[in-house]
Parts: C-alpha cells; structure tokens; sequence
C-alpha cells in the first residue's frame, strides 16, 4: 500500500514494542508502537527556505527517543530522511537509496551536497528493522531550493 506521509507530527498508542492495536503485516511481523503526541521535524530548515552546498540538516524529536538500527528498545527508532521521494509504504522497510538516506547509528544530524534547484525533505522514524512506527511519526515535508 503506497501511502503519502506529510504529517509533522502523530497520535499514538502508549510506547511499547508491541501492542493489541499494532497491525500485523503481512509477513507477519507486527508494527511497533509509537509514542503519544511524538513529532518529528527539522531544527534549522523551514519550508519555503533557499539554502547553499553543504546543506546541514538538524533532526528533531520529541516524545520518543533515538536507538540505532537493530536495537529493539520501546519508545525509540532512529531517522531516515527522504529527498524528492512523494510516496512510500509505510507497512514495510525502506529502501536504501539516493533518495532514501539511512541514520542507522543513531545520527540526529547530516550534512549533504544537493543539486542546484528545488527539492523537498521529509524525516520518517523507523523501528529496529526500518518499518515505520505505528501511527506513522513523520515530519513536514518540506521543499528547499538549492543556490
């Protein structure tokens, strides 16, 4: 299921690995709950801001913690930020690509060299195995243009 996710912040399930209320996809693997009230966003851009090469990228979240990729801890995930990406799946892993940017580690902040011109960024926070929580916690998508 391709869905769009342009939500700054969402509602959710108390933290906890897994709950009743978590779906089951089906590979069988059951989402992770996100915390209540978390949100995502980025601390230094704005939508609608004109930026120059290196493009810094500061990563906020609040209501949840950051733990690196593979680590199953409750009430935490760790960011992935997508570049002129418009649509993903939100029931499974995401991809590794250009456009797909992986902060397994734990990173909370990037720096990139973007074409010149318009692009748009968006956080998403995946669980231990890069699925996306349930609900989805994903920030604003936002659009930069690059000088």
């Amino acid at each position: 299921m391709q869905q769009t996710m342009d939500r700054a912040s969402a509602s959710a399930t108390p933290p906890a690995t897994v709950t009743a209320s978590t779906p089951t996809l089906s590979s069988g693997y059951q989402k992770v709950a996100a915390a209540p009230g978390t949100r995502l966003y980025f601390v230094n851009l704005r939508d609608g801001q004109t930026v120059s090469n290196p493009v810094k990228l500061v990563f906020g979240l609040s209501g949840m913690g950051v733990a690196p990729a593979g680590v199953e801890k409750a009430g935490t995930g760790h960011h992935h930020l997508l570049i002129d990406v418009a649509a993903w799946d939100a029931n499974a892993p995401l991809p590794v690509s250009d456009q797909v940017r992986h902060f397994g580690m734990g990173q909370t902040e990037t720096t990139l060299q973007l074409a010149p011109g318009t692009h748009t960024l968006q956080l998403v926070l995946g669980d231990q195995n890069h699925i996306p929580h349930h609900p989805v916690v994903a920030s604003e998508r936002i659009t930069v243009t690059v000088k």
